[in-house]
């Protein structure tokens, strides 16, 4: 049995992979970002062990949440769900940050760094990635005009950036990024042509496979393409050095 929090989990495709884990025998904590989220979560799946909360668009409630993770014992495993989509407006967070990098990028950033190693990582990108740009002068979209989709895409190519780096930082652990599919959730669409049920299967399979690849790219249980960007080692330090820099924490290795 594997102990597993799995962050923006009240609801989506987060909720959906705790209930198979939680059906494979696995103590699950999930993750909300105010007490009524969390309260919705625990009635959702009522044989949680635990829900953390903690708005990740602020860096402080980002920090609280990791020191809640550390204080309720050793995960096993990490999934770092929690995100908002492709047609967001521009927002400033309570750091005055673009808020779908704030959440999408820099949560898990901040979250890696401080929670207490836990021997796999998996972070939730898209196939969105692919039109991702990296721009490490304009992360905040002060100089380029916004775009919600672009924002978003951008958000995915660094979460790639991110697991791989931290793979290649960290080779005990177990890093990987995962495309669930394009799928029906609140995110997502009712129109979005992918099966659901399919949306969970890779990121409970690299939570609990035997013996777990890292540093990859999966769709549908499957290693898939990605920006060859991602794996350019440069560019993984240059990008966690701006990580660093807006959140004052460093990701060591």
């Amino acid at each position: 049995m594997s102990r597993i929090l799995i962050t923006g989990s009240a609801d989506g495709l987060g909720l959906m992979v705790a209930e198979r884990l939680l059906e494979e025998g696995h103590e699950v904590v999930l993750h909300a970002r105010n007490e009524s989220r969390a309260s919705d979560a625990r009635t959702a799946l009522p044989g949680a062990s635990g829900v953390l909360t903690g708005d990740v668009s602020s860096i402080a409630e980002t920090e609280d949440l990791a020191g809640q993770a550390n204080a309720s014992g050793r995960f096993d495993v990490v999934v770092h769900n929690v995100a908002v989509g492709y047609r967001e407006p521009r927002i400033e967070t309570v750091d005055g940050l673009e808020h779908v990098f704030a959440i999408n990028v820099l949560a898990p950033y901040l979250l890696t760094a401080l929670i207490d190693r836990p021997s796999r990582l998996v972070y939730l990108s898209s196939g969105m990635h692919l039109g991702g740009e990296v721009a490490l002068d304009d992360l905040q979209w002060v100089r380029r005009r916004w775009n919600g989709s672009q924002a978003y895409s951008d958000s995915k190519l660094y979460d790639v950036i991110l697991a791989f780096a931290v793979a290649r930082l960290w080779p005990d652990v177990s890093s990987n990024a995962v495309d669930p599919g394009w799928v029906p959730t609140k995110m997502g669409g009712a129109g979005a042509p992918g099966d659901l049920s399919h949306g969970p299967e890779t990121q409970v399979w690299l939570a609990t496979t035997p013996d777990p690849p890292t540093g990859g790219y999966f769709y549908h249980l499957r290693p898939y393409r990605h920006d060859r960007a991602a794996a350019d080692h440069k560019l993984q330090t240059d990008f966690l050095k701006a990580c660093q820099q807006l959140t004052g924490v460093e990701l060591t290795a």
